[in-house]
């Protein structure tokens, strides 16, 4: 009887001692979050490609934050916990690497865009060219707002480059980023707005008048830049070579995006 005790204790010892049969769990690694700041022309984008990259690399967790590229920056300039920027404009990132906040070796040019000219489908006065801007009928106008969208700075450049800036001063309407822009000619709260090509063609809701004249206003140029003081530095690397690889650049091109690689 002792003899058959023994055996049945070894038994069950041999049993959950086993690899496969072991009493204690282990629990699964912790994901890594990787917070990604990215202008709002590229909100929509950005969260297909993260989607898409966290399939293939279930133990990523991509946490977007979209505004404005003047907005992004100031938030990394005091401090706020990011680890890879894109920026819809040149200067934005140029002052983060000049204090020293964004790694220069990690500067790329991910896409390029193009301006254009909008109005609502439903509005009371089409127009075709800037020129008209400047006619009594059109009251009211959005473009973002210069100093801290990119999208803004370009619209702007291209009205002083033909002679409107100070003419319709009276009738702009600034908005935060691009996005706004859109909703203002999409609701019909403006007569008129400048956006980027890849919002307008987002929306049902809005005419393209014309496509500005890209020596009007400094390129249009999206780039992507590490911060410097990320505690994700391998993550963070990978994500950002994912953004030139061909499944990403398929989606970039969908939304209307030139790619630069």
């Amino acid at each position: 009887m002792r003899q058959r005790i023994i055996y049945c204790f070894m038994a069950l010892f041999l049993i959950f001692s086993s690899p496969g049969c072991s009493l204690s769990s282990e629990s699964p690694a912790p994901k890594v979050e990787l917070t990604v700041s990215v202008p709002a022309s590229m909100g929509e984008l950005l969260s297909q490609i993260a989607k898409q990259y966290e399939q293939s690399h279930p133990q990523v967790d991509i946490r977007l934050n979209v505004g404005s590229s003047g907005a992004l920056e100031r938030q990394i300039e005091k401090g706020a916990p990011v680890d890879l920027f894109i920026s819809a404009g040149k200067s934005e990132m140029e002052i983060l690497s000049g204090k020293g906040l964004i790694q220069p070796e990690t500067v790329r040019p991910f896409a390029g865009n193009q301006l254009v000219l909008i109005y609502p489908k439903t509005g009371s006065y089409p127009i075709h060219s800037l020129q008209e801007l400047n006619t009594k009928e059109i009251k009211r106008i959005s473009i973002g707002q210069p100093d801290s969208v990119p999208a803004g700075r370009y619209a702007s450049q291209s009205l002083k480059h033909v002679g409107l800036w100070q003419k319709i001063q009276p009738k702009l309407v600034l908005a935060k980023d691009v996005r706004q822009v859109l909703t203002y000619v999409e609701t019909n709260n403006v007569d008129a707005g400048i956006v980027y090509q890849t919002e307008a063609i987002s929306s049902n809701q809005v005419v393209i008048a014309q496509y500005l004249d890209s020596s009007s206003h400094e390129p249009i140029q999206y780039l992507t830049g590490i911060v410097k003081s990320t505690p994700r530095l391998q993550t963070a690397r990978q994500f950002q070579e994912y953004l030139f690889s061909q499944a990403a650049i398929s989606i970039l091109e969908k939304h209307g995006f030139l790619p630069q690689t």
